[in-house]
């Protein structure tokens, strides 16, 4: 963890863990622009979209359009069971193809039933977001999961209970509010752009915020959705759940001062608050717990989102000339190693590419280390079936 001091009466970085110059420059970046006052990069961070996966800014008047990300209220929900995993174990295959049958998985799906939501019936809320236009598509995508890293998982606990655990955000509405919201704002699509922010006063402050509070809905709307949908398919009733957004703005108090605190890939983790962070396809994942401590509240009580990458998505599943069919660029990983260590870890696996694999991201307890004193583990889940995209779906939402 290292502390890089900007202004000592304004503004400062925190980051947990290791990362490349880049990734850090990319905060630095950040913290230039607009009411930037402090910065928090998690060790599960890499290179993003204008601000980095795992970077959390705090601004006294301005939202980060780029920061909250093109995929506005992207999170995770766990809902633990009364259910043995020993009494579903060999129907896993069969839960999987009733799930894949329920559920939707990838790029711009509609969901093969139509969700009714009270969402749809607050039309002063689609109209201060001034996203009204994006109603039907929004009604017709609720409860779809999308592609990449976006799941619908099975786990089992340290006391053999079921865990239902998704990770996806709100669909379309987000990514198409993001954008014009971005446009409008001057901001430019790309990684190395600086982010475009907006004065909470301001004309435009005013409609994106309202766009990201009922993106946010919708994506709590799709999550709950889905895991109800798997719930009811295994006969259980839920005894314990999570649920949180990491790609979000939300207005906090810390110490003397208020901000809008925008974390883009992190876990709100105040004291008390729990969260679900996934590892990888083949990897456990965690429910944890804010506790509070001076690291914490430097950290603003932000936590990691999962994993976190160690490499990119071309880098990992390499790149053909679409022309002659060959490598432009070889892949660093192979399939039949992502399905080597996925089998040696016991999942089941229906879906997910070869930039998905477990080698391509850091592992969860490492980046759970650099968090030291600021979390605590409350439960450990081992995945037993990991349902994703197929490798065919391009995903265009980005983070």
């Amino acid at each position: 963890m290292a502390i890089y001091p900007i202004d000592e009466d304004r503004a400062v970085i925190k980051v947990f863990g290791q990362h490349d110059e880049k990734t850090v420059q990319q905060l630095w970046t950040c913290m230039g622009v607009g009411s930037a006052a402090k910065g928090i990069l998690c060790a599960d961070g890499h290179y993003g979209y204008a601000q980095p996966v795992g970077g959390v800014v705090a601004y006294e008047k301005h939202i980060s359009i780029s920061g909250v990300g093109f995929d506005i209220a992207c999170g995770n929900m766990a809902a633990r069971l009364d259910l043995i995993y020993d009494d579903i174990k060999p129907r896993v295959p069969t839960i999987a193809r009733d799930i894949g049958r329920k559920i939707s998985f990838g790029l711009g799906r509609k969901n093969n039933e139509r969700v009714e939501h009270a969402l749809f019936d607050d039309d002063e809320a689609w109209r201060a977001a001034d996203v009204g236009a994006l109603k039907e598509m929004a009604s017709a995508q609720l409860g779809t999961v999308g592609s990449v890293n976006h799941y619908v998982d099975l786990f089992r606990d340290e006391e053999d209970y079921v865990w239902i655990g998704v990770h996806f955000g709100s669909r379309g509405l987000g990514h198409k509010s993001a954008t014009k919201y971005l446009l409008a704002a001057g901001g430019r699509d790309g990684m190395n752009v600086p982010p475009a922010v907006v004065d909470e006063d301001s004309e435009l402050g005013a409609p994106y915020l309202a766009a990201m509070h009922l993106a946010g809905r919708y994506a709590y709307a799709g999550r709950e959705w889905v895991v109800e949908t798997v719930r009811r398919m295994l006969c259980a009733k839920v005894t314990e759940c999570v649920h949180n957004h990491h790609n979000f703005a939300w207005r906090e108090r810390h110490g003397e001062r208020e901000y809008w605190v925008v974390r883009k890939g992190a876990t709100p983790a105040f004291p008390g608050q729990r969260g679900f962070v996934g590892g990888s396809m083949g990897d456990d994942a965690v429910i944890l717990e804010g506790v509070d401590s001076k690291l914490s509240r430097e950290a603003l009580y932000s936590t990691v989102h999962g994993a976190g990458r160690i490499c990119g998505r071309t880098e990992a599943k390499g790149k053909r000339d679409k022309r002659t069919g060959e490598w432009r660029r070889p892949p660093r990983f192979t399939r039949e190693q992502m399905e080597a260590w996925v089998k040696g870890k016991g999942v089941y696996l229906v879906g997910g590419d070869v930039d998905e694999s477990p080698m391509a991201y850091r592992r969860l307890t490492t980046v759970l280390e650099a968090h030291a004193g600021t979390v605590k583990v409350l439960h450990t889940l081992r995945p037993f079936l990991v349902i994703m995209a197929g490798e065919d779906v391009r995903d265009p939402y980005k983070d």
